[in-house]
């Protein structure tokens, strides 16, 4: 009887997904061959512990101490069924105080909708010229979320950019990341502004953000994201950023499997540097889908907040 029931389940399962309805029964975890691990010593006793159970310790998980990202090349990259091989037995050393493997998060990234095109002859155009700003940027006259001001109406937004720039907010000493599919830091309209401290690949591990680039184009999110933040002003390029003297970096995180882990590295990057974090992506945003950080992300936050 208990095995007919657990055929009969498994069958309404597959017999859901071929009709093309996600059933929440039938969603499966993906498992990753990333490990986080918090043991207690300093780098070197990870290391050594790392070592003997065929792991590869890939460094500190962003600024939380004692955290470590392990790599296991013979397991299963991606599977639906947790690890449960020799190296599972590291849960048992006494250095070691915790240990998740990786699961994928989805994650979906936020991008604008249109909006229909402001009159040439409205208030918020008309009003350029007299805010006494103008600048060379190709783009500079259809910004229209920069011209609109309390004096304009009928106005799509009403930030009252213009009016922080002339008391001098311009974000100047500030430093911003934008934590998306990585950014193109040789851009013309944000070379000048690139801060490679706020800069980081999660998805390959090494110092470069640039986005990796294929026949869809379709990682582009994070640099329009960085120019929409600080593109330079004045410079015969496309647009101004709203923060056009900040500082610009960003982290290529969301080009591969999102876990907790990446999301904690991603946020947890050099925080005495950063000052602002921007993600402009998350869950499924369908009204039905309820998800937020885990642990890792969760520490990463309050590190931020405490240290």
């Amino acid at each position: 009887m208990v095995h007919n029931a657990a055929w009969r389940r498994s069958f309404l399962c597959v017999l859901t997904l071929y009709l093309g309805f996600a059933s929440p029964p039938c969603k499966a975890r993906i498992y990753t061959n990333h490990w986080a691990v918090r043991i207690a010593g300093g780098p070197g006793v990870a290391d050594r512990i790392a070592d003997k159970y065929g792991y590869r310790n890939m460094g500190q998980i962003g600024d939380l101490k004692d955290h470590y990202h392990f790599f296991h090349s013979r397991t299963i990259k991606r599977s639906t069924l947790s690890s449960r091989g020799h190296h599972s037995f590291i849960s048992m050393e006494p250095k070691v105080e915790w240990i998740e493997q990786q699961v994928v998060k989805r994650r979906i990234k936020r991008d604008y909708k249109p909006v229909p095109p402001l009159s040439q002859t409205s208030p918020a155009h008309s009003n350029v010229a007299q805010n006494n700003i103008f600048y060379n940027d190709a783009k500079w006259s259809s910004m229209w979320y920069i011209h609109c001001n309390d004096d304009v109406h009928n106005c799509q937004s009403d930030m009252n950019i213009m009016g922080a720039w002339k008391r001098g907010y311009t974000g100047k000493d500030v430093v911003v990341t934008i934590l998306d599919d990585g950014i193109e830091r040789n851009h013309p309209d944000l070379f000048q502004n690139y801060d490679p401290q706020a800069s980081y690949d999660v998805n390959s591990n090494d110092l470069d953000p640039m986005p990796r680039y294929d026949a869809t184009n379709e990682n582009k999110h994070g640099t329009r994201c960085a120019g929409e933040v600080a593109a330079a002003a004045n410079n015969s390029h496309c647009i101004v950023g709203i923060a056009y003297n900040a500082r610009i970096g960003g982290v290529r995180m969301l080009d591969g499997d999102v876990t907790d882990m990446v999301e904690a590295k991603s946020l947890n990057l050099n925080p005495q540097h950063i000052d602002i974090y921007s993600a402009s992506w998350g869950p499924d945003d369908d009204g039905k889908t309820v998800d937020g950080p885990a642990s890792l992300a969760r520490q990463a936050f309050e590190n931020g907040i405490r240290m």
